[in-house]
């Protein structure tokens, strides 16, 4: 792309659209590319397609970005148009969706749909009753007359004047920029509204594997999903949502507040949903309901940095300086780490923990207001990236090596030493061999730094070493539960999976790992630790816990995003729990489940047909074995189909009309000596179990295919009807 080889690089995007079916952004560039190409049918195919992407990704700017796309290469797209029309409706932005809706109806009366395009203008008139256009193209309609079609740009999709080559290069430098140019609370708050407003657009793909996939709004509620009772009234929350979004857009905040805690209250869980409140409570000095829903947002990473800072802001309007302190420290943490190479970030936020423990102890009211107003002043501004940089170019240069120097010491100007220089002795002390004096050093320590969460972190590692096994599981686990109180989610997260690793059949660890792990969106860690718990309470023999840990993965799964591989491989895990618990009805569901979402599951079709046969519903094994080979067939998998049902015949001996049905397939690819061996076994079955028309069958079915001993099965053929 950036060698101006866009032939090659559609070939690529091609590729990458293929592996990645749920990122748009290789279908957005083959758009661009299409459309550079003068290719405007594929272009328009492309663009459509990454706007759907987009929205169930809930990025509703850069869908109605690809609709417009595919409007300016075909004004007439009617798909397209439409979908404007609902998103711009849904966002409030009437006067977009009136335009929307007119275009709508013209291009279903040039159809000649005029009971659609009725309807339509009617709908934008419901948007804007007063409106001139509406109401003139509903004069236009009853007097039989043609509305005004949309029209394409003069010079064809490009601006006037623009070449194809700069136009992309003008996408390129666009696509290189950051979205947003805000403060980072009004940046946050873009962000929460964007994934609120994407919530609403579930009904857009309605009906579309409505039965296997749970995606869209469903994904941030709780208890919802085909294996699981109901516990969210999803129609609710997208009615108050939709309140939210207008009343928000209107500066209706108290009001928009209330709807979305009535959206809370009907099932919504999500951080956007929480940043939105808190931040709505704060404005309207509502501010012991802004901390509450602060303190959950601030678990979410995408959300952290606002929240803090608005944590920061509220608890000085609360007089809780000191706490103020830490929320706008935990904020310059964050922010600061986003300015420096990533291969730094994690580094530099661990060299505020001592930092932030020495302000923590800070009692000094001036002081304290002091520092919350720099980091207020240094950070709440539309170019606080930019700000941070220069910031950062006021310190010492950092040697090669050396550690970044944390952005804070110049607003602090304290290098917390005497929290660092004990740390230092305890790991001389701790390497040495002299563990007992470096918990000394430790305790001691602990009298100016008695928070200090790393400290104790080192102090559970010494008693580890000491063989005090108990006693620093207790300690990981305690300092876990603090860093998950502090809103330090990740920091929770790797302390869990340490006490995991120490003790892998200790149940509530694993527990809050998992808890954790969704609060923050790792959605397939999350998954992955809720297999490795149902392990754990397999391996202890308790069926009944597995099966429901199972089962509260497969909800998460349903919930989410997930790869539909989750939900196949979880279902089954709970088939396999099923079958050894004789409960093969229910087992039999769940492949019929798999089988509905993934037809080439071997395992799910051969356990679908064994349970029919051991439930004596012959007739609906061999349905669902002729269903799977047809499969198989059309997908030019004969060797898969063959093999399948060798093994298929092979390991139910006794299910004799699975040969015939072998032969069929033998015969239909060639095999003739294949198909005769396998009729005359199911011919010798059939008179052995006292089937003697099936017999005859099986010899009938065998002298159509000419065998070289035919008058021997002429003459067994001959006796068979003479009994």
């Amino acid at each position: 792309f950036e060698l101006k080889e866009y032939k090659k690089a559609l070939d690529y995007y091609h590729q990458a659209a293929k592996l990645s079916l749920n990122d748009p952004l290789p279908l957005e560039k083959i758009a661009q590319l299409y459309e550079h190409l003068g290719n405007d049918e594929f272009a328009q195919n492309a663009a459509l397609k990454a706007a759907e992407v987009f929205i169930k990704n809930r990025e509703v700017n850069k869908a109605i970005e690809n609709w417009a796309r595919v409007t300016r290469i075909n004004p007439e797209n009617i798909r397209a148009h439409s979908r404007l029309a609902l998103v711009y409706e849904r966002l409030s932005r009437k006067q977009q969706a009136v335009t929307e809706y007119l275009i709508v109806a013209s291009l279903f009366q040039n159809a000649n749909d005029m009971e659609k395009a009725v309807k339509a203008v009617k709908h934008a008139l419901q948007i804007l009753p007063g409106n001139n256009e509406a109401h003139k193209a509903m004069e236009l309609l009853k007097e039989l007359k043609p509305l005004p079609k949309p029209t394409r740009p003069l010079e064809g999709t490009r601006p006037v004047g623009v070449a194809p080559e700069r136009q992309l290069e003008e996408q390129k430098t666009e696509d290189a920029l950051p979205e947003m140019n805000l403060d980072p609370v009004a940046e946050t708050r873009q962000k929460a509204l964007s994934v609120l407003a994407g919530m609403l657009f579930e009904s857009l793909d309605e009906g579309q594997n409505e039965q296997y996939t749970q995606r869209g709004l469903q994904a941030i509620m709780r208890g919802t999903g085909i294996m699981f009772p109901k516990q969210v009234d999803n129609t609710r929350i997208v009615l108050h949502l939709s309140q939210v979004i207008d009343l928000q857009t209107n500066a209706q905040i108290e009001q928009a507040a209330d709807e979305l805690e009535r959206a809370m209250e009907a099932g919504l869980d999500h951080a956007a949903g929480y940043f939105d409140l808190g931040l709505m409570r704060a404005q309207t000095e509502r501010l012991e309901s802004a901390l509450r829903n602060l303190k959950q947002a601030v678990k979410h990473p995408d959300f952290a940095l606002g929240a803090r800072l608005l944590l920061g802001e509220t608890l000085q309007k609360m007089g809780r300086k000191q706490e103020a302190l830490v929320e706008y420290l935990e904020a310059l943490s964050l922010a600061d780490s986003q300015v420096v190479e990533e291969q730094y970030a994690e580094d530099l936020r661990q060299l505020y923990e001592p930092l932030i423990e020495v302000q923590r102890q800070q009692t000094d009211a001036e002081t304290q207001s002091q520092i919350c107003d720099n980091v207020n002043e240094l950070l709440m501004r539309a170019d606080w990236r930019e700000h941070l940089r220069h910031a950062r170019e006021q310190l010492p240069a950092q040697t090669d090596g050396g550690s970044l120097i944390p952005i804070a010491e110049i607003l602090t100007q304290a290098r917390s030493s005497q929290v660092v220089e004990s740390l230092n002795n305890i790991y001389q002390l701790a390497r040495s061999g002299y563990l007992l004096s470096a918990m000394e050093e430790a305790f001691y320590a602990l009298h100016f730094a008695p928070t200090y969460l790393p400290l104790h972190t080192y102090i559970g590692e010494l008693l580890l070493t000491q063989d005090h096994f108990r006693e620093a599981i207790d300690k990981f686990i305690m300092v876990a539960q603090s860093y998950n109180a502090r809103g330090q989610t990740q920091r929770a997260i790797d302390l869990y999976r340490r006490v995991i690793k120490l003790t892998p059949l200790e149940l509530t660890p694993r527990s809050r790992l998992i808890d954790q792990l969704i609060a923050t969106g790792q959605i397939d860690d999350a998954l992955k630790a809720y297999l490795e718990f149902a392990d754990v309470h397999y391996s202890l023999a308790d069926l009944t816990m597995a099966r429901k840990t199972y089962t509260e993965a497969l909800q998460l799964a349903q919930q989410s995003k997930a790869d539909r591989a989750w939900q196949v491989k979880i279902l089954h895990c709970i088939a396999d729990i099923d079958l050894q618990s004789l409960e093969w009805r229910q087992a039999l569901r769940l492949f019929e489940r798999i089988c509905s979402m993934q037809p080439d599951d071997e395992k799910a079709r051969s356990g679908l047909i064994d349970l029919n046969f051991r439930l004596d519903q012959e007739a609906q094994a061999l349905a669902e074995l002729d269903n799977y080979i047809a499969y198989l067939r059309k997908e030019g998998k004969n060797e898969k189909a063959i093999e399948f049902m060798e093994s298929l015949a092979s390991d139910n001996p006794d299910q004799i009309s699975i040969r015939p049905r072998l032969a069929r397939v033998y015969r239909q690819l060639g095999r003739i000596q294949d198909a005769i061996t396998q009729l005359d076994v199911a011919g010798k079955k059939f008179l052995e179990m006292g089937y003697p028309e099936n017999a005859i069958h099986a010899v009938e079915a065998i002298l159509v295919l000419k065998p070289p001993n035919a008058s021997a099965y002429q003459r067994l053929l001959a006796q068979l009807r003479g009994k």
